[in-house]
């Protein structure tokens, strides 16, 4: 590799297999799209890994060209606190916030945790998803993975007081949270929260359409509800608190990992409880996911156990617990 004192940008698209598929209320899909930006310095690299997202507006190509046309602007000398200002909250940014703080880490021989002043994450527990299907496939996945401590069941409107009840008596023991991607309505709200409660689910993510929430502030909320898609950046916190009990933060919606450690101590502020969340990608996306994991109480970080394959080096997945990443993969 060339040395030189000025950085260098480098991005790409890369596709990684779903161990079979991956659905929730808007569709299946049978890979990860993800992209990758990496940034030179001296002999050293810093990498990021986003996931562009549909639900947003967001696609591989538009995500790829946002970070190349950041190429000038990282030559100059981009620093993070400069990024936060120059791009929106999105994959794109997180990508290159996330490159910058592996490169930073790297130059100064530390840890991305001591870098950044933020505590050591250990080992934690992660959710594992299981797909939506009928009652009687979704019963068949959750069988498969009753040992594990924690199940994240995806959900999809008509049918869901059936397809939970199933998902239970398969796993007994398990925690269980749900995730209803935006698809249940105002009519059903409290029909499908009483299901949940009724099997001891512990919390419900995003019921209702982001925007179309206000009901929930208007009933009792029987178990913890956590806002997803209503909830992107710090701006967007404050005006959930009488919707929402929990915010579920992904740093490729906050845009990168800078943002969702402010944004994580601004929502511990206003009472939320916290999780930590992804997309279906690698251990490279993973990893500066972990650094919110110590003011967490849900950890869903299961993207790479969903994988055909994942990246080399990537996060140790001990069943269920995962492990913070080692400097080969990130930070």
């Amino acid at each position: 590799m060339t040395s030189s004192k000025v950085p260098a940008l480098r991005a790409r698209i890369e596709r990684f297999p779903i161990a079979g598929s991956f659905t929730i209320s808007r569709g299946a899909k049978t890979e990860a799209v993800t992209v990758v930006a990496e940034i030179s310095r001296d002999g050293l690299t810093g990498r990021g890994e986003c996931v562009p997202y549909p639900r947003y507006g967001e696609t591989p190509e538009a995500t790829l060209a946002a970070i190349q046309a950041m190429q000038q602007a990282v030559a100059a000398g981009l620093s993070r606190e400069a990024l936060q200002a120059a791009m929106r909250p999105g994959a794109a940014r997180n990508a290159l916030d996330c490159a910058l703080i592996d490169l930073e880490a790297k130059a100064a021989g530390l840890r991305a945790w001591n870098l950044l002043d933020r505590p050591l994450p250990g080992e934690r527990t992660t959710a594992y998803t299981i797909s939506l299907g009928s009652p009687e496939a979704m019963a068949a996945a959750t069988a498969r993975a009753a040992h594990r401590p924690l199940l994240k069941i995806k959900l999809g409107g008509d049918g869901d007081p059936d397809r939970i009840a199933a998902v239970r008596k398969a796993a007994p023991e398990s925690e269980l949270i749900v995730d209803a991607n935006e698809a249940w309505t105002e009519a059903n709200l409290e029909q499908n929260l009483a299901a949940c409660d009724a099997v001891g689910v512990t919390l419900v993510e995003q019921p209702l359409p982001s925007g179309k929430d206000e009901a929930l502030a208007r009933i009792k909320r029987p178990l913890v509800v956590c806002a997803d898609e209503s909830v992107h950046d710090r701006s967007s916190l404050a005006p959930l608190r009488a919707r929402y009990d929990a915010v579920n933060i992904k740093l490729d919606k906050a845009g990168g990992l800078t943002e969702a450690l402010a944004m994580a101590d601004a929502a511990q502020a206003l009472g939320f409880e916290i999780m930590i969340g992804c997309m279906v990608a690698t251990s490279l996306s993973m990893a500066p996911a972990m650094l919110v994991t110590p003011q967490a109480r849900f950890v869903d970080l299961d993207g790479p156990l969903l994988l055909a394959r994942d990246r080399d080096h990537g996060l140790r997945y001990d069943d269920s617990l995962v492990y913070p990443p080692d400097s080969s993969l990130w930070g």
